[in-house]
């Protein structure tokens, strides 16, 4: 891309992923931080809505703040695969030039972004926290000619002991994968239209596209963890799967739902889907339990925004301490059932 067509690119895009034509609540967060790039850009919000039979979904985008909506609608875009959708967005990307591209961290945005980015031709910063406009070099340097209005993206590195604020100031469009759960989205605007673009490049299966066989869904009863208000979370020391039990009874008399460390998956003793952490699910919260937690900074990236945290560990150096706005030490085993029964007889009480 020579740099004289950089000003060509205009626009904040989102890319709405929508399984089963459902919208995940990804695409609604994505454009609640789209509005607010927008604003400091003076410019306007793009959905790009890709599926089979998806445009009825168009509305629900608009009042999620969305001011256009690029609906790329085909047969062959039923089912995620990802030879269809890559082509389906780059084309999107080639023809309307957008100059920031947000996809969701998930599943799906994960294999689309980087295979996107690479077809035409430009960066992506993967699994962002925060973004904002802003100069770059943040610092101005002599000899370096410092870029304004552009897009910096912030994301944990080396494990999450440092964070990076990098930037695309030579490529567009700017494009970062966002993790779930991260961004607020804006509270509906009832009755808000969309100008909806249809858009088809044209779909011809090739070698690459896929063939799905069959689609097997895993019925699954545990809660998601992202929709809780309280969390009652547990680390490796709770000691044992059936010590879990103790905090299921906390959970249960708050109306909470248990959640877990990367460690207890570890061991077996919870699924991954209830991992709160950076490689599990960021979460924010009206109360956070940390059971039997250390405290490592990859948890508390997951659950440093909850309005309230109370931390439960037997070490009184532990760093969950650090940002626990409540803190017990002392042996998890007797101090759970204690406060669960002084809960319940409160309850009672009422």
């Amino acid at each position: 891309m020579n740099k004289m067509g950089l000003e060509e690119y205009k626009g904040v895009y989102v890319f709405a992923q929508q399984v089963d034509n459902k919208l995940s609540s990804i695409a609604f967060e994505l454009l609640g931080k789209g509005k607010d790039l927008a604003k400091d850009l003076d410019t306007d919000v793009t959905a790009v809505l890709i599926g089979s039979d998806v445009k009825g979904l168009a509305d629900s985008l608009a009042e999620y703040g969305a001011d256009k909506v690029i609906v790329v609608d085909d047969p062959e875009l039923k089912e995620y695969r990802t030879e269809p959708y890559a082509h389906a967005l780059s084309e999107v990307i080639n023809n309307f030039k957008p100059d920031i591209m947000l996809v969701g961290a998930t599943a799906i945005g994960r294999d689309l972004g980087p295979r996107v980015s690479a077809r035409v031709a430009t960066g992506l910063t993967a699994d962002c926290t925060v973004l904002e406009i802003g100069d770059f070099p943040l610092v101005p340097r002599p000899g370096v000619e410092q870029k304004h209005n552009q897009l910096l993206m912030t994301r944990p590195a080396f494990g999450g002991n440092t964070i990076a604020t990098i930037a695309c100031p030579d490529n567009r469009p700017q494009m970062a994968t966002v993790r779930p759960g991260v961004m607020q989205k804006i509270d509906p605007i009832k009755g808000a239209k969309a100008e909806i673009i249809e858009f088809n490049p044209g779909f011809t299966p090739n070698n690459k596209y896929v063939e799905i066989l069959e689609v097997v869904k895993s019925v699954k009863d545990t809660a998601d963890i992202m929709d809780a208000k309280i969390l009652v979370s547990g680390g490796r020391g709770v000691g044992s799967k059936e010590n879990f039990a103790l905090l299921q009874e906390l959970a249960d008399v708050l109306g909470g739902t248990v959640s877990c460390s990367r460690a207890v998956v570890e061991n077996g003793w919870l699924p991954v889907d209830l991992q709160v952490g950076q490689t599990g699910k960021t979460v924010r919260l009206q109360i956070y339990f940390a059971i039997g937690i250390s405290g490592a900074i990859q948890h508390v990236a997951g659950m440093e925004d909850s309005d309230l945290i109370v931390a439960i560990n037997k070490d009184e150096d532990a760093p969950i301490f650090d940002v626990a706005d409540y803190g017990l030490v002392g042996d998890l085993n007797k101090i759970v059932p204690e406060l669960t029964k002084a809960l319940k007889e409160e309850m009672a009480n009422k």
